[in-house]
Parts: C-alpha cells; sequence; structure tokens
C-alpha cells in the first residue's frame, strides 16, 4: 500500500497518453453532438405547436386576398370575419389571424388565463402579443385555472358578438387546451344560470 501511494504522484504528474487524451475528447464531441441534436429536436417539437405556425397550417388566403381557406373550405373575404376564442395559447392565434385577415378583421373577444399576457410579455414573445391597436378586445380571467366571475364576463362577451351576426359574416372560433377544464366551466356557468357557450366550427390547438 505505502509502495502504491509513493508511485500514484509520480503517475499524476506524467504526460497522458495520446490514445486516453484523444478517447476523451472524441467522448466529449460525441456528448456534445448529442446534446446539440436533443436541443435540434426540441426546438422543432416546440415549433410545431407554436400558435402562429398551427393557425398558419390550417387558414390561407388565396393569391388575390379575396377568398379565406379553412382546411378544404373557402369563404369569401369582404370586411366581413369576427373572431372569438379562449385557452391558454388563444391570443397568439388571435395575433397570427389579425396578421393574416388585415382589414377583413372586423371584431374580436378572446379569453385567456389571467396572467398570460404578462408572462408573454416578460419572456418577449412579441409575435404572440397583439398590436397596440387591435380590433380583439382581451379578456384576462379563470385565475389558476378556475372559472371566475371575469371569466364569465368574457363568455358572455363572446356570446354577445356571435349573436350579433348574420348571414353575411364570418366567426372564426379559436379554441386551445379545450378538454377536461370545459367541464368545471360548465359547471360554474349552470351554476350562475348561464348555459356555456358551444361553438358550432373552431381552429383548435
Amino acid at each position: 500500500m505505502a509502495a502504491a501511494l509513493q508511485v500514484l504522484p509520480r503517475l499524476a504528474r506524467a504526460p497522458l497518453h495520446p490514445l486516453l487524451w484523444w478517447g476523451s475528447v472524441a467522448r466529449l464531441a460525441s456528448s456534445m453532438a448529442l446534446a446539440e441534436q436533443a436541443r435540434q429536436l426540441f426546438d422543432s417539437a416546440v415549433g410545431a405547436v407554436l400558435p402562429g405556425p398551427m393557425l398558419h397550417r390550417a387558414l390561407s388566403l388565396d393569391p388575390g386576398g379575396r377568398q379565406l381557406k379553412v382546411r378544404d373550405r373557402s369563404f369569401q373575404l369582404r370586411q366581413n370575419v369576427y373572431l372569438v376564442g379562449f385557452g391558454k395559447a388563444v391570443m397568439g392565434m388571435a395575433a397570427a389571424a389579425e396578421e393574416l385577415l388585415g382589414q377583413h378583421l372586423v371584431q374580436g373577444v378572446i379569453s385567456i388565463p389571467k396572467g398570460i399576457r404578462a408572462a408573454m410579455e416578460r419572456a418577449g414573445k412579441q409575435e404572440m402579443l397583439l398590436k397596440p391597436h387591435s380590433h380583439v378586445q382581451v379578456f384576462e380571467g379563470a385565475e389558476d385555472n378556475l372559472p371566475d366571475r371575469d371569466a364569465l364576463r368574457a363568455a358572455l362577451a363572446i356570446r354577445q358578438l356571435a349573436e350579433g351576426l348574420t348571414a353575411d359574416d364570418l366567426l372564426l372560433v379559436l379554441i386551445s387546451g379545450w378538454g377536461t377544464p370545459a367541464a368545471h366551466r360548465n359547471d360554474r356557468y349552470q351554476c350562475h344560470g348561464h348555459p356555456p357557450l358551444v361553438p358550432a366550427a373552431s381552429v383548435m390547438a
């Protein structure tokens, strides 16, 4: 044991064998390559579900900008589009829709969870924020993902907009995160004496 302890310091001072050094570098390079590939896969996955790109995959304009194509259906545009929506990612979807539709979007109402807009601003996600002079009105409510009076006000505003449309108008409904919480919303609205608004057609994320 004593002899081994005397040899160890000399081994530590000895130059590293080239093969051992190259093996360490190769392993490090391989680890870095895997990390970069993992990052690229992650960025690709996140990019595929961002509200803007998802909406542009569902909606498009014809070359003349006079028809809105929603998957395999086309609708005539003449400044007759209205927009409603609700959910965590719907503000980014609404921002993309307004940019796409331009002057054809007359008015919109969306309901988002409280704090989402501030979180987007802090994160610098400008592409997911509405422009200062947007035609889309934003209601924030449902703090901690629970229905409340603010969420109810948003639902009533959405219903009022929808009920005021005519047969010549187009209503674009954006839904994000439609799932289990909807059951809780239904229960809460019924407690207040207001039935939930169920869209007939929508773009979902």
